[in-house]
């Protein structure tokens, strides 16, 4: 089978959710209405946390940086696949899938370096409540929010960089609603190797590093509640993450799901269900943990 060079590529296909025509303008409904959503819970957050400033702690900014990742990662994949189901024309640039590939990947990374650093933030308001205010004073927590956007948007260069020197087979057909790497690689008639490899190597120290930085946090969280005297202030200051682990469960078992694992176990149905969970289960799920039991967004 003859190969093409990548740069000779000039769009891929899409193949969504179905290709029945009766289909796609329900489904476009759906997502709409679920992208509005998203986009109308994550506004809410973002500017109740700009208006009051009784709300400038570090624990809202981290929340408004939150609700900002929210609404990027989301607006990097629905609007296209709305435009793709009203149209119903499926094709995407080959630029456009790369930048898809590269946005998406760095938005997942920053949200592993945003959740450590919201756990480190409970450790300190809970383990060193008297020394919180210059741990993670307005300087600190500027730096700390820098140093995670820009690291989460330098490690996927490398993992956009092998991809866009892929040759690809005579189909650019790809099984998914979105350009994502697994689905890519499995469209690849290059070796993939050094990718997986890449993938797995530069994951593997952000996502296992980021998820040890977090437990070890709550380990020492949970240890310094377990030495409150009274249960009043064990549960308050239960309350102050407990919005904060349910959102890192969520996220990490879907990630886990959807990355962990070689290419050679690339299913599409699974891909698609878990990328779903991400893309749309998340962003709508976070402002309701962060905000329905909190008496200050109340």
């Amino acid at each position: 089978m003859e190969s093409k060079n990548v740069s000779n590529t000039n769009a891929f296909t899409i193949h969504g959710f179905s290709q029945s025509p009766d289909l796609q303008y329900p489904l476009f409904i759906i997502f709409l209405f679920v992208y509005l959503a998203i986009l109308l819970s994550n506004l809410t957050v973002f500017l109740c946390i700009i208006m009051d400033s009784h709300l400038h702690t570090p624990m809202y900014i981290f929340l408004w940086n939150l609700s900002v990742l929210d609404i990027s990662y989301t607006s990097t994949i629905l609007p296209k696949l709305l435009a793709m189901l009203f149209t119903q024309c499926k094709i995407i640039s080959f630029l456009g899938c790369i930048l898809q590939v590269y946005f998406f990947m760095s938005f997942v990374s920053t949200e592993f370096l945003l959740l450590a650093a919201m756990a480190y933030d409970r450790y300190v308001a809970i383990c060193h409540p008297l020394h919180y205010s210059l741990l993670m004073s307005a300087q600190r927590c500027g730096q700390l929010i820098l140093s995670v956007w820009i690291s989460g948007f330098l490690q996927p260069v490398l993992h956009t960089i092998f991809i866009a020197n892929l040759f690809f087979c005579s189909s650019h057909h790809i099984n998914h609603f979105f350009c994502d790497l697994s689905p890519l690689l499995k469209l690849s008639c290059s070796d993939t190797s050094n990718i997986e490899i890449c993938t797995y190597i530069l994951g593997t120290l952000l996502s296992v590093s980021a998820f040890l930085f977090t437990l070890v946090s709550y380990m020492f969280i949970i240890f310094t509640i377990l030495n409150i005297h009274s249960e009043a202030g064990r549960l308050k200051a239960f309350s102050t993450c407990s919005s904060h682990i349910t959102s890192v469960i969520i996220f990490y078992g879907t990630v886990t799901c959807l990355y962990m694992r070689p290419a050679s176990m690339y299913s599409p149905g699974q891909d698609k269900f878990f990328s779903l969970l991400y893309i749309i289960l998340i962003p709508l799920l976070n402002p309701l943990i962060y905000i329905m039991k909190n008496k200050d967004f109340k």
